[in-house]
């Protein structure tokens, strides 16, 4: 299938393995098969994973997950010219989170949903992201 891409992961660096053990890694991922390489750290700051990228002298791109170090910007990953692919994996869900207690503390403090309706999704923006369209058609399929 021309549209599936095969991204491998290695977990090198943070299992403290180091960088030549990540690079080796993933050489053998790229020569197994793999579309892009997915290289992560828990470093704080962007410098290890930068030095992988640099070091790294295989064709499959480098994907990037950088929610330890907000330092790696997109103008910054522009630079390193080897990465394919960001991944910001759970901004949304921690943003959600913000959002939450303050909705719920104004429905505590206001005594009901009044004051938060204006400033939330609508139910019909909820359905629309789970594609609930697609759900009732397929009830109307194959329910009987």
């Amino acid at each position: 299938d021309p549209d599936l891409v095969i991204v491998a992961r290695t977990e090198a660096l943070i299992a403290g393995l180091g960088q030549e053990e990540a690079l080796k890694r993933a050489r053998a991922y790229e020569a197994a098969g793999a579309d892009m390489i997915l290289v992560h750290s828990k470093q704080k700051t962007p410098d290890e994973i930068e030095a992988f990228v640099h070091a790294w002298d295989g064709k499959a791109p480098i994907a990037l997950v950088p929610t330890a170090y907000p330092q790696m910007t997109v103008a910054r990953v522009k630079e390193l010219k080897k990465v394919g692919l960001l991944i910001w994996g759970n901004h949304a869900i921690r943003a959600s989170v913000g959002a939450m207690r303050a909705t719920f503390a104004q429905i505590r403090k206001e005594g009901g949903i009044q004051g938060v309706e204006g400033r939330i999704a609508t139910v019909d923006d909820v359905f629309e992201l789970q594609g609930m369209s697609a759900v009732k058609d397929n009830e109307k399929r194959f329910l009987r």
